[in-house]
């Protein structure tokens, strides 16, 4: 399977670039601080997981080449702005702060790059352990619909929302993954559906406006999506859109599954009221895909990348730790 993000045996940092995906699979090399906040704000690397492996790993590869405390301390500092809304990037960070704040010079490079290496094999247990509770929920011959991208693309490994689906196809299970194209960046059609694709599962790509018609179709059995931060009551935020699909689950009263590992939970974060949801440029919306601009000039532009879903519209969220059901109560244990 593909990495979004490795560690090369001779310590260089790569990420598959997913700018460039589905019509090019390339390797991009980051080597400094500011490559690495590119390659996270512009979504070359992309989902909770995987940019807080990219960003463990990349405090490694700056100690290299400067391992004075506090400059990368400051560094970090800056890496964690890049991305406010997922809570990884901050969660993982925290680890390689305490790391440099802890340990001797003489072993802080080697203990970077084990702790680093850490988050990444345990993010691959999670994806293992996620799918094994949610492939508990699939049965054969169901349609499962999901929105942005949630797989390998976004993890160490399986994923989050697309983990089941793995484990589905390998043990033998048929089932339809309909995959809405989650505009304006469509990691939906240019990354899901591709990952689904490549893996042989039975796929079908929608515009997102089209669910609802699934739904009320009967083609769709239950909806799985991954989480980029859940506060302590169970509202979760994820790609933008990801809400009106819950809406809708409930209006047909379709099982809606959030699937995530335990380090996206925020305990710290009552509700969703004090999730910070990134804006983005409005030249997404505007004139990103085509060859002529599709708006008009000057246009304001809502561009949210993120919405929040009332716990209330959840059926369960799937950790490592297994399906937790409503009422959620997450402590505030970090």
């Amino acid at each position: 399977m593909f990495k979004a993000v490795r560690l090369t045996d001779d310590d260089r940092l790569l990420i598959l670039d997913q700018t460039l995906l589905p019509q090019t699979v390339a390797e991009r090399e980051l080597t400094d601080c500011q490559s690495l906040i590119e390659a996270i704000r512009s979504l070359r690397v992309r989902g909770a997981p995987a940019i807080g492996i990219a960003a463990a790993y990349g405090t490694y590869i700056l100690a290299k080449t400067d391992a004075d405390p506090a400059r990368l301390l400051a560094q970090i500092e800056q890496i964690e702005q890049a991305r406010p809304t997922a809570v990884n990037l901050s969660w993982a960070l925290r680890r390689m702060r305490q790391v440099i704040e802890s340990t001797d010079a003489t072993a802080l490079l080697p203990a970077l790059r084990a702790e680093a290496v850490a988050i990444d094999r345990e993010d691959a247990a999670i994806s293992q352990a996620i799918a094994e509770s949610g492939f508990s929920l699939l049965r054969d011959g169901m349609g499962v619909l999901t929105h942005c991208n949630a797989g390998a693309l976004a993890t160490s490994e399986l994923g989050t929302a697309l983990a089941p689906l793995y484990l589905a196809l390998q043990r033998g299970l048929r089932f339809t993954v309909y995959c809405d194209e989650t505009r304006p960046l469509l990691q939906g059609a240019r990354l899901t559906a591709w990952e689904m694709q490549q893996a042989g599962a039975d796929t079908v790509l929608l515009c997102d406006n089209m669910a609802a018609s699934l739904m009320a179709a009967g083609r769709i059995d239950c909806i799985f999506v991954g989480a980029d931060r859940i506060a302590a009551n169970g509202d979760t935020a994820n790609k933008i859109g990801t809400l009106g699909l819950a809406v809708l689950a409930q209006h047909f009263r379709i099982p809606f599954y959030v699937c995530a590992p335990s380090s996206t939970l925020d305990p710290q974060t009552a509700d969703g009221s004090g999730i910070v949801i990134e804006q983005r440029a409005p030249e997404e919306v505007c004139e990103l895909w085509y060859r002529q601009r599709m708006a008009p000039q000057q246009i304001a532009v809502y561009n949210p990348a993120f919405d929040v879903t009332p716990a209330d519209l959840i059926s369960a969220i799937i950790t490592e730790q297994g399906i937790l059901r409503p009422p959620f109560r997450f402590a505030a244990v970090r």
